[in-house]
């Protein structure tokens, strides 16, 4: 099956493609390369550098002819998206909007959505969080990339296309760029690594669910054939502090230092964990690599990457 992945140049998307491509599927990948590196690109998949919002998409698609579209490209800061809503809208909104569009025009049969979770539900009346859950995100992040689940819902009524939109938890995992605003697991780590003091914001007890790239991964594979017109969460529903995946990676990388305690910052949601029992019923998925295998994995991937670059 031809199979195109926006953003595949990405930390989740790129380790897709990879999978993707070792069960014998043609890859295609459209990725603007402005978070996403060249060197996490398959050499195995054909690759376009482009913006989704470019005009020119369109003619991508009519050229390759994909079954399936994988949508992670995305403004996934939650910072930038408060300081600069519009570029936020214009990336996650227009952009996505200008795929769906053309998939409809050049006939695809499929599109997989990375949405999120936890900015979505905002702060939870009740955790783990459900699909249910009221939706009331608090950063013009979880606006943009909710309103795009609308649009999924409408073109799958009025045209008939399928989707499945897969509401993610804290992804945490080998290629996550740990010099961003986001990926506290990657941050800290190469942070320990080049001894410096990573900064917690809050006073440790802000908990996320964090879920390892690989079960992310094969999520994606099963929403391939499985899961019509619905949105599934993809966690753990476990809450985890930031206090605690501080002490687990200092203690797997031998780091001695402390934390430096910092205010909030503005849009980030206190506590969430996701309700994962929709997409165990439906797609037979649950997660499978628990919090410490997932860390020690993940603190080894940035071990090897900081003795290659010893001076990032």
């Amino acid at each position: 099956m031809k199979i195109l992945v926006t953003g595949g140049a990405g930390f989740i998307a790129s380790n897709i493609v990879d999978a993707l491509i070792d069960i014998g599927h043609n890859v295609v990948i459209v990725d603007n390369l402005t978070s996403g590196f060249q060197q996490n690109l398959n050499p195995k998949a054909k690759f376009y550098k482009i913006d989704i919002r470019d005009s020119k998409l369109s003619e991508i698609l009519e050229r390759e002819k994909p079954q399936i579209v994988n949508h992670h490209a995305a403004q996934i800061d939650v910072r930038k998206s408060s300081e600069d809503p519009i570029a936020d809208a214009e990336a996650n909104i227009l952009g996505s909007l200008n795929l769906i569009t053309s998939c409809l025009r050049f006939g695809v049969k499929r599109i997989i959505y990375a949405s999120t979770g936890g900015a979505s539900y905002g702060d939870p009346e009740y955790i783990p969080a459900d699909e249910n859950h009221p939706i009331k995100p608090i950063s013009q992040y979880g606006v943009s990339k909710h309103t795009v689940e609308h649009y999924l819902h409408l073109y799958s009524i009025t045209d008939g296309l399928e989707y499945v939109t897969l509401r993610y938890s804290n992804v945490y995992g080998g290629r996550q760029n740990p010099h961003g605003e986001a990926g506290v697991v990657a941050i800290f780590a190469i942070q320990m690594l080049t001894g410096k003091q990573p900064t917690i914001f809050g006073p440790g007890d802000k908990t996320r669910d964090y879920t390892h790239v690989s079960d992310i991964v094969r999520a994606n594979i099963i929403a391939l054939e499985h899961g019509k017109n619905a949105i599934y969460n993809i966690g753990t529903g476990v809450e985890t502090k930031d206090q605690e995946i501080f002490d687990t990676l200092a203690s797997v990388l031998g780091f001695k230092g402390k934390p430096i305690y910092a205010p909030l910052r503005k849009g980030e949601v206190y506590r969430i964990a996701l309700d994962c029992t929709k997409a165990q019923k439906e797609l037979g998925w649950s997660p499978q690599l628990s919090l410490k295998e997932g860390m020690a994995r993940t603190a080894e991937y940035y071990r090897a990457l900081a003795r290659r670059s010893p001076t990032r």
